[in-house]
Parts: structure tokens; C-alpha cells; sequence
């Protein structure tokens, strides 16, 4: 780092320090502060004076002392060993800290986030005399059993020749790979290490539509309120409601390539359980680790709030880095809503005009920039890639009409609200059927469809307008009893309770339950549907109603999430065969 003083410090307000004698200082530019050299970031500039937001415990900090320059924003190194890393929110490898002050980590620490002494067995991918272009594939890097690192020409070269490249074997990161002559002759050589400033999005070549669903395994998500592979989703709750289980569940099932989670200002001993437990979580589609193919960003309640507000940034550009290489990306920030916090105590600092319940004014734009990264897109190369962000949102005492929420779901197409009552009562994931929706729902029909034989729409909306009346019929209930209503209303109610315990409701815990594939989620919506048409038959011709639900394949209808496993269809169509039987035999009987 070039070693130039930008300024000194004038005022020391927490996290936040004045500057003065400022002569050439750069907006979002990283700077060292004092002899410590503690990481900050130039955020205002005005009449000879600075504003910098301190990456670190400002502890000790004084009036006078010198603030140098690096030249450069606030940025992340993207390379081989991402992968199975834990960071904190500026992108310092935890493990390295911890090896070098203990369990505490020490002010003005600093260790490059990937190992720059690793040796890694690279293969070329064009040969001298190829013209290559930005983001074009030159070589590949076998990171872990699950990721074929792509290495490629920085978006900064727009087209180049190449003049010389590497034969296959082992280099370290920091080893010159490739040498590009530039159409002005100038000569530039890459190595396989790339730095990207953290607030600026990643270039693409076109934003795609999207079409395929992130299926995630759990029932509720995907059969009813899907999130396209590539969109924004939040998850709003409060404490206890299950947020973080569901992001978790969602990271070890869904059918993203690779995983980045964001730990963003949660509890300690929350954050300590995610990173006890990821390295020992099994990928199901390899047996191995699921570490192989995660990311993991660590920034607890008690460290620097300044960190705090830069770790979603940091989390998205190396999702961003991945995506250009043709993964599909899911990040699980956790939560949106301190992070939203540590916005508003930096803003206080600097003295800015506070907004709704002392957020800054520019919270929703701030909200959308962050969202607005997500996206399934044509890369630079011309392979796609996607970004999908599942945001859990933390408000007070579950109020979802808080700022961070309402602005939040101004930018999102998918909710998944939370509801408390359900948490209470043991049904997990507790997602309110009746608070959430996707808006994915026409871009990931024709999918949906086409692996359902075009069953999933009507399904799900027949499903849909049984939970609505459902609703209207508990109202009734609870003014004039059950006994009041007929048989063909009860057995709404009836159906709609077993579908709330054998299809809603989901045992993460559960070998057969924890992942329902697609199949089967189809399979099962069809024969609780298949019930209610055949039961709402009998029952017209004269068949009570309890005599249907104590048929023993209804008994065997609500266990089957638990019994039948995802690679034996055969048993959930012998299991509607049977009921179709048990109910046409109960209707000859009353019929004659």
C-alpha cells in the first residue's frame, strides 16, 4: 500500500472520526488510521475535512494522529480459497485472527483473505496469439470437489491478445498466469487474484428473465409461494419464529451451486451454532461437507458496527464473482434488519437528518441497492449465472409494519411472513399461509407444469381458495360453534387441517421429511386434493362426515410425509388408490 497521509484526525466520534488538512483524499477510498493502522472509509468530503466510518474498535485513537491513503475503494480479494472460508463483514479470515490474538480479536490485524502460499494446479484454457475479452475463461482451478474455479480476464480489459500463458501446473494466486497485450500495445499481466470494490455491482452482458424455480425442499416454499432461481425473497419474524432454521434448512436443500451466508450483526452464540455446525452439515449431493461449496460471513452483535453495514456488500460481490463464472449463488443475509441498524447509528454519528423511527433517509435506497444485485444474468463470457438473495428481516416484537420491513418488501417479489402463533404451537417452517405470497408465480408456471403434467397450477390455486374459506368458516366457528355448520363445511375445515399437518408442517430433523423433491410434493398435494373432491361427493350423497375421517387411509394420509420417501412414488399412488376405494364404498352404502 502506498504510504501517503490524506489528513489527521480532528474529532473522534466512536466508529466515526473528523478529518482535517485533507488534500487528497478520494470519496469510498480505503484508508489506515494512526499507527495501528486500523481500516476505514472515506464517506464524506467537504471544505478541507473528511468524514471516515472505522472498520474496527476506535479505542484509542487521538486527535493529531495520521490517516494514509491506499488509492483505492474499500474492495474484496476474489480468487481460489473463497471457498470454505470464514470471514468477518471486511473480508479478514476469522481463523487466521484468531491464530494471532486469541479468542478476542486484536485492533489493526490484517491477513489477505485467501492464502497467498497455496499452490494450486492450474489448467490453461487458450493458447498465445487468442484473442480474449473481459470475462472470458482462461484457465481453470480445481478449489474443492464441488467448484471448478474459472479464472478470468478482469472486466477491466475489454479485448486482448494474448502474449503468453502458463503451462498446467502448480502456482500460488499471486504468480503471473497470463500476459495480454492490449489493442494500444500496452502489455498487461494477471495472476489468478482479482480485487472489485464491494459497493459497485460486477458487470454483466443482460439482465434474463427468470424462469426456474430455487427449489429449497420444503413443501410450503415451493408448492405455494416459489422463489425463482435469481430473485429476492424476505423473511420477516420475530424472535423464536424460526428464521435462522429456515435459512439453514435452505442452504443444506436448495439446488444452488454455491452458498454465502451472512452473519450480520446476530447474537454470538447464535453465530458460534452456524459456525459449529456448517462444516459438519452433509451436502446431499456429494456426502461430503457442505462447507465445500459455502462461504461464510461472520459479524456478530458486539463487533464494529461499521463492519456490520460493509458485510452484506462483501458477501454479495463474491456472490457476484461466482455467478460470473457460471454458478447459480444463494446468499442468506441474516439479518437485514441490524444491518439497517448499524445504518442508523452511523448515520446519528454524522449528524444527518434522521428519518422514520431515527432510520436515515436514504434506508429504502440503500434496501434496493442491495436487492437490486441479485439477478439471473448472461455474463460477461456468455454463460448465465444467477445471485438469488434470501433476506431475513428481524422486526420489533414481530411488527411488520417497522420501516426495514415495509421498505423491504417494496424491493422483494417474494414474503415469507413469519407468524408467531404457529411457532407457539410447534408447526415449523411457521411460514403464514395466509400473510406471504410470490409474485414468481407466472415466471416459474411454465416449469411448475411442465415437471407436474401441468397439474401445479390448478392445484395449488384449488389448495389456495380452500385456506380462504377455511378462514371465513373458523370466523363462524368461533361465534356459533362447529355443530352449527354442515357437513360440507366442516369437511373444509377437515381438509384443510390435514393439509396444514401432512403437507405444511416439515420435520428438519426427520430423515424421510427434512427434503421433499418435486415429485412427491406434486404427488401429495394431488391426493389431499383428491380427498376433498371425494369426500365432498360422498358427503352430498348422505355419507357423514366422520364416518370419512375415520377411513384408516386418511389416518395413513396424514403420516405420509414421514413414511413415504421421495424415491417411492408408487406408494403415495397406492395410497390414492385406496382412499378413492374406501370413499366410493362408503358412498355405495349410504347411496343404496
Amino acid at each position: 500500500m502506498k504510504e501517503r497521509i490524506v489528513g489527521q484526525v480532528k474529532r473522534v466520534n466512536g466508529p466515526v472520526i473528523i478529518l482535517k488538512d485533507v488534500n487528497d483524499a478520494m470519496m469510498m477510498e480505503m484508508v489506515r488510521i494512526g499507527e495501528q493502522q486500523l481500516v476505514g472509509e472515506v464517506v464524506k468530503l467537504y471544505d478541507g475535512q473528511a468524514t471516515v466510518q472505522v472498520y474496527e474498535d476506535a479505542t484509542g485513537i487521538c486527535p493529531g494522529d495520521n490517516v494514509y491513503g491506499s488509492g483505492m475503494s474499500l474492495s474484496v480479494e476474489l480468487g481460489p480459497g473463497l471457498i470454505g472460508t470464514i470471514y468477518d463483514g471486511i473480508q479478514r479470515p476469522l481463523e487466521k485472527l484468531m491464530g494471532a490474538s486469541g479468542a478476542f480479536i486484536s485492533r489493526g490485524l490484517n491477513f489477505p483473505a485467501v492464502d497467498h502460499e497455496k499452490l494450486w494446479a492450474f489448467v490453461p484454457t487458450v493458447e498465445v496469439g487468442a484473442i480474449v475479452h473481459c470475462g472470458m475463461k482462461f484457465g481453470t482451478v480445481v478449489e474443492t470437489d464441488r467448484v471448478l474455479h474459472v479464472l478470468m480476464i478482469p472486466p477491466s480489459i475489454a479485448e486482448a491478445t494474448v502474449a503468453q500463458i502458463a503451462s498446467e501446473g502448480a502456482y500460488t494466486v499471486d504468480d503471473i498466469i497470463v500476459t495480454v497485450v492490449l489493442p494500444n500495445g500496452k502489455e498487461e499481466k494477471l495472476t489468478m487474484l482479482q480485487r472489485w470494490p464491494i459497493r459497485i455491482p460486477r458487470p454483466v452482458a443482460e439482465r434474463l428473465a427468470l424462469k426456474q424455480p430455487l427449489i429449497t425442499g420444503l413443501r410450503v416454499i415451493d408448492t405455494l409461494f416459489p422463489l425463482a432461481k435469481g430473485g429476492t425473497v424476505a423473511i420477516p419474524g420475530g424472535f423464536g419464529t424460526g428464521k435462522t432454521m429456515t435459512q439453514h434448512s435452505i442452504a443444506q436443500w436448495c439446488d444452488a451451486d454455491i452458498i454465502v451466508y451472512i452473519g450480520c450483526g446476530e447474537r454470538g452464540n447464535e453465530m458460534t451454532d452456524v459456525l459449529r455446525e456448517f462444516p459438519l452439515l452433509v451436502d446431499p449431493r456429494t456426502g461430503q461437507s457442505l462447507m465445500e461449496r459455502t462461504i461464510l460471513i461472520a459479524n456478530t452483535s458486539n463487533m464494529p458496527v461499521s463492519a456490520r453495514e460493509a458485510s452484506i456488500y462483501t458477501g454479495i460481490t463474491m456472490a457476484e464473482y461466482y455467478r460470473d463464472q457460471g454458478f447459480h449463488v444463494a446468499i442468506m443475509a441474516d439479518s437485514t434488519s441490524r444491518w439497517a441498524e448499524a445504518l442508523r447509528e452511523l448515520s446519528g454519528r454524522m449528524e444527518e437528518m434522521p428519518a422514520e423511527e431515527g432510520f436515515p433517509a436514504y434506508l429504502p435506497t440503500r434496501i434496493a441497492q442491495f436487492y437490486e444485485r441479485a439477478g439471473f444474468m448472461k455474463c460477461l463470457s456468455g454463460i448465465e449465472g444467477s445471485v438469488s438473495i434470501i433476506g431475513a428481516v428481524s422486526p420489533p416484537g414481530g411488527d411488520f409494519s417497522e420501516p426495514v420491513t415495509q421498505h423491504t418488501k417494496r424491493f422483494v417479489r417474494c414474503f415469507w411472513g413469519l407468524d408467531r402463533s404457529l411457532a407457539s404451537s410447534r408447526h415449523y417452517p411457521a411460514i403464514s399461509w395466509l400473510d406471504s405470497y410470490s409474485e414468481y408465480l407466472g415466471d416459474v408456471r411454465s416449469w411448475w407444469n411442465e415437471h407436474s403434467d401441468g397439474a401445479w397450477q390448478l392445484h395449488r390455486l384449488e389448495i389456495m381458495e380452500l385456506l380462504q374459506k377455511e378462514v371465513r368458516l373458523q370466523q363462524i366457528v368461533k361465534l356459533v360453534g362447529p355443530d352449527a355448520l354442515p357437513d360440507s363445511q366442516n369437511f373444509i375445515l377437515e381438509v384443510c387441517a390435514l393439509f396444514k399437518t401432512a403437507f405444511l408442517q416439515q420435520n428438519a430433523f426427520d430423515l424421510v421429511d427434512r427434503f421433499c423433491s418435486v415429485e412427491k410434493q406434486v404427488k401429495m398435494l394431488s391426493v389431499i386434493l383428491d380427498y376433498y373432491q371425494k369426500g365432498s361427493e360422498a358427503i352430498a350423497k348422505g355419507v357423514p362426515m366422520v364416518k370419512i375421517r375415520r377411513l384408516k387411509v386418511v389416518q395413513e394420509m396424514a403420516r405420509m410425509r414421514l413414511t413415504i420417501g421421495n424415491d417411492d412414488m408408487e406408494a403415495i399412488d397406492k395410497l390414492q388408490l385406496r382412499l378413492e376405494r374406501s370413499i366410493d364404498q362408503l358412498g355405495g352404502i349410504y347411496e343404496n
